[in-house]
């Protein structure tokens, strides 16, 4: 299943593309906004890219990457739902959208010693690096629990300011462990995000003032 073909990085490289375009419009709403906004496209990018990423991680048999996209994939619905995005589209293309990460699961359970041997004993990733990695994802993961928590009992999808320093910290190390794996898709994707995080985390504290 590894494959360092052009053809399965340019799926990584076009999920990473939907990635930092969220960024890069959710930053420049906010600058015209004078404040840290939540727009649709930024959850519509999200669902996207995610999706990509999905298949790039099982094509790279790179389980740090599917574990990160199965955690938020589903708070990319609920923001989009409770934005009124998500019911708007067709249910022949919600239901099947809704299914990808169980029928993707499903499969990659269905032979459990070679899931075990493709993902955690993988040649290509020491397991002292898959931890890492995973850790990583986790982190920057939860950023998005916590902005689900967060946007649940306020009723609406809020982008507050501990999303960002927790987007921070998962950051620095899924470059570290891109740098490691000497995966570009990691690396380039990542970076992008340093800038718009510490910029929303300033745009809090001018708020605030």
């Amino acid at each position: 299943m590894q494959s360092s073909s052009l053809f399965v990085y340019a799926i990584g490289f076009v999920a990473q593309g939907f990635f930092s375009a969220r960024m890069l419009i959710q930053w420049i709403l906010s600058e015209r906004a004078h404040r840290v906004v939540s727009p649709n496209l930024y959850w519509i990018c999200s669902l996207v890219g995610s999706i990509l990423l999905f298949v790039y991680g099982w094509l790279r048999s790179d389980f740090a990457i599917i574990l990160g996209q199965l955690i938020s994939y589903y708070i990319y619905i609920w923001n989009l739902d409770i934005k009124g995005v998500w019911h708007k589209l067709s249910l022949l293309l919600r239901v099947p959208i809704a299914a990808l990460p169980l029928v993707a699961v499903s499969l990659m359970l269905s032979d459990a010693s070679e899931f075990i041997t493709s993902f955690f004993h993988n040649s290509h990733v020491p397991l002292w690096l898959l931890v890492w990695g995973s850790a990583g994802q986790v982190i920057f993961t939860l950023r998005f629990i916590y902005q689900w928590e967060y946007s649940y009992r306020r009723h609406e999808s809020i982008l507050p300011v501990g999303f960002w320093i927790i987007s921070l910290v998962g950051c620095a190390i899924i470059v570290s462990y891109g740098i490691f794996r000497l995966d570009p898709v990691l690396i380039l994707g990542q970076s992008v995000g340093f800038f718009t995080y510490s910029r929303n985390i300033v745009l809090y504290h001018k708020q605030k003032k």
